[in-house]
């Protein structure tokens, strides 16, 4: 026999009685313990390490984005460095807009780690909410038998028959059953601070997102000055740049598709390289070269046996679909479909000249990049494009914003799509 059960009087009222006080004591413990207020579930955010597992896609996101925003402040680092040793202004201008991208990057992956932070901490909390239900619903039961036991007047229990005797039952079963309510109460008062905590992991969460932001608007906008600046620069050296983009324009014009623009836009490349390999004086990078096609630098680590030096995604962004994917219709993907979040700066994924910028034919805005060797990108789908055409680009320069829908990225080796995934490094 329990211990409890030892002590209560064999008279059915007077165990009701008992019970009904034992519980109701419960209930004044329990009401006692969790006097504070729960939290408000809008105000809760990031998930405790260990105690509440998360869903593992946004742990998976969490950890690119916090991947992504070390290795752009890494590259930001090294730019620095590049450029602080250039003895071109143009080179040295090249990377400095390059490491303020990388930079750019790292505040927006800082943005998409708070939200995968924000988004695991708002599953905890809703389990946490739940598991509060819960233990909320006995102590209501324990409240009402409170509220029963507090409609009958003392004198009447005072003046009962067998009210003391019953007092001395009562007392037994709480020493009895009082080491299960402190135990649950300890538990729930535990569940409350758990809540508390998750409230306050979710200020900080929303006060570095909107640092983020700042920095992220704050980089951007020095990016369009020194864009600006460079503009200008280029307009008063560049009669030749000017050449290149009317070539360019003419080009758009003569190609009938995408396909057909990206054909020319190689085979103009190939010449180009043709040119530079013949013997005699070489045109200065950037200029013009004959027939007004300009002259691409050098891009070493192009090699086409061993394929690109390194290669990178323009932007983090979920992956929708892969190269040689099947479509709705049944045609293999030729690159890479990437879904950023709308406005997010696009840099070039190695560096190169922009063989085509602009809108084109239902695409939007499009950029072509030969990065030497055979190699070439193509990127579709951009919001804006900010990049020019003839612009030499390295690797992580801006060149665009991204939209809204995803953003197509092929990449070529003479003529022939290959994959992206296979040059990423």
């Amino acid at each position: 026999m329990a211990p409890a059960a030892r002590f209560l009087p064999a008279r059915p009222a007077a165990t009701a009685a008992i019970i009904a006080l034992a519980l109701a004591t419960a209930a004044l413990i329990g009401i006692w313990a969790t006097r504070r207020p729960p939290a408000d579930p809008a105000g809760a955010s990031p998930p405790a390490p260990a105690a509440l597992a998360a869903p593992g896609s946004e742990r998976r996101r969490l950890a690119e984005a916090r991947g992504a925003a070390d290795a752009a402040r890494e590259r930001a680092a090294r730019l620095d460095t590049l450029a602080a040793r250039a003895r071109d202004a143009a080179a040295r201008a090249r990377h400095e807009r390059a490491a303020l991208a990388a930079r750019i990057q790292a505040a927006e992956a800082e943005l998409a780690a708070g939200r995968a932070r924000l988004a695991l901490i708002d599953a905890a909390r809703q389990r946490q909410a739940a598991r509060l239900a819960g233990a909320r619903a006995p102590v209501a039961r324990l409240l009402a038998a409170l509220q029963t036991m507090a409609r009958r007047p003392a004198v009447a229990t005072l003046v009962q028959p067998g009210s003391v005797t019953d007092l001395v039952h009562v007392r037994a079963v709480f020493s009895a059953i009082a080491p299960r309510i402190e135990a649950e109460t300890k538990a729930l008062r535990g569940a409350l601070a758990e809540v508390q905590r998750l409230r306050t992991l979710a200020d900080g969460v929303v006060t570095a997102q909107r640092a983020a932001q700042a920095e992220r608007t704050a980089r951007l906008a020095e990016l369009a000055r020194l864009e600006t600046l460079e503009r200008r620069r280029a307009a008063m050296l560049a009669t030749g740049s000017a050449r290149a983009g009317d070539a360019a324009l003419a080009l758009g014009e003569q190609a009938r598709d995408l396909e057909e623009l990206v054909a020319l836009a190689d085979r103009q490349a190939a010449l180009a390289a043709a040119l530079r390999a013949l013997p005699g004086p070489l045109p200065r990078p950037g200029t013009a070269g004959p027939g007004g096609a300009p002259t691409p630098a050098a891009h070493p680590g192009s090699d086409a046996a061993s394929g690109l030096a390194s290669y990178r995604l323009p932007a983090l962004g979920r992956v929708v679909s892969g190269f040689g994917e099947a479509g709705a219709g049944g045609e293999r993907a030729r690159g890479l479909a990437l879904l950023p979040e709308a406005g997010a700066l696009l840099v070039a994924p190695a560096g190169g000249r922009i063989a085509f910028a602009g809108p084109y034919r239902g695409y939007g805005e499009i950029l072509i990049i030969d990065h030497g060797g055979g190699w070439m990108s193509v990127l579709t789908g951009l919001a804006r494009a900010t990049a020019r055409t003839s612009d030499t680009v390295d690797q992580g320069s801006p060149v665009g914003r991204a939209g809204a829908t995803p953003l197509l990225i092929e990449l070529r080796h003479q003529g022939r799509p290959v994959a992206v995934a296979a040059q990423i490094r």
